[in-house]
């Protein structure tokens, strides 16, 4: 069974950058849905940014929280997703995970921790 692995995360100061990359560690098909999801300690996980294709459209949604400083991307030929995370807040702390969703898999990574503060 293929896997995600999530990588860029880190410490990082208010107001700074990180760039998260997941990509499969397996062979996947081609995934409909690849997103970001995060969870803060006692929160629920919650969507942060998400990506869906199909060979028309792309159509693309962002929490509410991080519009206008998070970019969502994708790599359809590598089944990779990048998530740029620009003017980082405290309240942006949390463990990210990354999802593949296709139309017989659902996959999670195993999360990276970004730490935001001073």
């Amino acid at each position: 069974q293929a896997q995600l692995v999530e990588s860029g995360g880190g410490l990082v100061q208010p107001g700074g950058s990180l760039r998260l990359s997941c990509a499969p560690s397996g062979t996947i098909f081609s995934p409909y849905d690849m997103g970001w999801y995060r969870q803060a300690p006692g929160k629920q996980r919650e969507l942060v940014a998400d990506v869906t294709s199909n060979e028309r459209t792309e159509r693309v949604v962002y929490a509410e929280s991080v519009k206008g400083r998070f970019t969502i991307s994708r790599d359809s030929a590598k089944n990779t997703v990048y998530l740029q995370m620009n003017s980082l807040k405290p309240e942006d702390t949390a463990v990210y995970y990354c999802r593949a969703r296709g139309e017989e898999y659902d996959y999670w990574g195993q999360g990276t921790q970004v730490t935001v503060s001073s």
